[in-house]
């Protein structure tokens, strides 16, 4: 029988203790993000320029602390729900992120901030999350729902439109944007309608549109939606002057719109033309990756994932009181400018209208103007943070 003496054992004993007290740490280092957000079926390519924007961030800190994990919602918030619930409980996420649409929105983060797990929005920003209902977990990168319908609210009195017909879908973010819309803009509605969530056919809106006597049009209907709506409008003849949010004049949207798109004004709190180093940074940075020019959803995720990384600098993610602290720091450069949080941690940020344009072959967008400056959303005084 072998025989070990005393102190050896407890050498090794305390050399294994060592081991585990190591392995613990290093494990407890690495920051587990969980991406819900849409990668097929309608709204796709928004989900995945989120997707590729903020893992270009990841890719351009060269951080190896920070794992992602990336699941498709197909849009369906029961599956969303369900991926939530996974990366919860089986994945012990830090941190989630990812969705796009504001009812997928609805049906995990008020959820998932109350089981303490951070969420970072990207895109939706409902406003039943921004009055009494703002959570301290629960952080927007992007926007507001109404802000960027606010802003043509705004766009539409300087242009001196009088009469507006307006359309969006029969979704939280629908009933957002026009009341957004409505809360700037000083003339007659001409009409307001809600469409289905994923419609392709406007030919019964388009008919009530050009008979209802508007001097101009304001829609929001985002990706494949908003792609059907401007095709079907132009082909239909009708020449009152359409506004819209960035959402349906995107870049990746431009290019199946085409021509019937130039000259319309839409509202956006970035654009690749914006003058600031962490623009150029960025635009260039994404071109070489992908090999085509980012959109407004690539801007929100790589802001996202730059705003993760920035708390993460100052505090580990399993800190929660001082990785608050540093998100709602917002010590990053985003492409978009200055901004900050609010009280509701929504942003506060200048809004620009944009006008679309072609350059070569190429449809995309320019600034024109400054559509609302250092702009906090409506719902903030309802937040009790």
């Amino acid at each position: 029988m072998k025989v070990f003496s005393t102190s050896k054992v407890l050498l090794s004993t305390s050399i294994s203790a060592l081991l585990i007290s190591f392995s613990a740490s290093v494990a407890a280092d690495i920051t587990k993000i969980g991406m819900i957000t849409t990668l097929s079926g309608g709204g796709s390519s928004l989900g995945k320029d989120v997707r590729d924007g903020f893992q270009l961030a990841l890719k351009m800190s060269d951080n190896k602390d920070v794992e992602l994990l990336i699941e498709d919602d197909g849009r369906k918030p029961a599956k969303a729900v369900q991926i939530a619930d996974k990366f919860i409980q089986k994945d012990k996420v830090d941190i989630l992120t990812g969705i796009i649409f504001s009812n997928l929105a609805m049906a995990v983060i008020p959820s998932a901030v109350k089981k303490d797990v951070i969420y970072i929005s990207p895109n939706a920003g409902p406003s039943a999350l921004a009055g009494k209902g703002c959570h301290k977990n629960s952080f927007n990168v992007a926007w507001q729902n109404d802000n960027l319908h606010e802003a043509m609210g705004n766009y539409a009195n300087s242009a001196g439109h009088k009469s507006t017909y307006i359309l969006a879908p029969n979704y939280p973010a629908g009933k957002d944007a026009l009341t957004g819309y409505k809360r700037f803009y000083k003339g007659k509605v001409a009409g307001e309608v809600y469409t289905k969530l994923g419609q392709k056919d406007y030919a019964v809106e388009i008919s009530k549109i050009k008979a209802s006597g508007a001097d101009s049009v304001f829609f929001f209907l985002p990706g494949g939606m908003g792609i059907a709506f401007m095709k079907q409008y132009s082909q239909s003849g009708s020449t009152i002057p359409v506004m819209g949010p960035a959402f349906s004049f995107d870049q990746g949207i431009l290019q199946a719109v085409g021509a019937a798109a130039l000259g319309v004004k839409n509202s956006s709190q970035w654009n690749k033309d914006l003058d600031n180093e962490a623009n150029k940074t960025f635009v260039a940075a994404y071109q070489k990756e992908y090999s085509r020019l980012p959109s407004l959803y690539a801007s929100q995720g790589y802001d996202a994932a730059n705003l993760i990384l920035s708390a993460l600098k100052k505090a580990p993610a399993s800190d929660k009181d001082a990785f608050r602290a540093a998100l709602k720091a917002a010590d990053f450069a985003s492409p978009r400018g200055d901004f900050k949080f609010g009280n509701n941690n929504f942003p506060i940020q200048d809004i620009y209208v944009r006008e679309v344009i072609k350059e070569g072959d190429i449809f995309t967008n320019k600034i024109i103007s400054k559509g609302l400056e250092n702009h906090q959303d409506a719902y903030a005084k309802d937040c009790a943070m």
